[in-house]
């Protein structure tokens, strides 16, 4: 087992645990992802999501269980990034004397998917619905441009 770049794997693996403390007379190693991407691409990996060509359109099925319609973002960034992201919350501490959670499994935290558009979606045309904890984004595709007819050039006699 070669142990030559542990160091480096072990930072980075702070940084995904988010253990990582900053020391002030420690620089930053910029040689690893910052904590923000980490928890971007932990979001991003953790929803699950469906994407289905229709002849007119592309319809994209995102799980967002426990987030309300009113906190779902859905958005697009440099002109052809479908961004689609929520946050959910964990549920108020229980405050009854002698009650305590014995497990807590359902997730918390960001939910995010980014998916790049292809040249022909209509941008001007989208659509968004959630229900039951599911959100599905529609996407009008643009109309197939025209054939180029050739040009016919009338002929002058000199």
């Amino acid at each position: 087992m070669d142990l030559r770049n542990a160091g480096n794997f072990f930072a980075v693996l702070e940084d995904m645990l988010d253990l990582a403390e900053q020391e002030p007379e420690k620089p930053r190693n910029n040689n690893h992802p910052s904590r923000a991407y980490v928890r971007d691409a932990k979001a991003m990996a953790a929803t699950p999501a469906d994407v289905v060509e229709y002849p007119n359109a592309y319809v994209f099925v995102v799980d967002m269980p426990g987030i309300e319609a009113g906190q779902i973002k859905v958005q697009v960034e440099n002109d052809n990034v479908l961004v689609l992201s929520g946050k959910r919350r964990r549920e108020e501490e229980i405050k009854e004397s002698g009650v305590k959670y014995v497990r807590m499994e359902r997730r918390v935290g960001k939910f995010m998917r980014k998916f790049v558009l292809p040249e022909n979606a209509n941008l001007d045309a989208i659509s968004a619905v959630a229900k039951d904890g599911v959100l599905t984004v529609r996407v009008e595709k643009l109309p197939p441009p025209e054939p180029k007819r050739p040009k016919t050039i009338h002929v002058n006699v000199a």
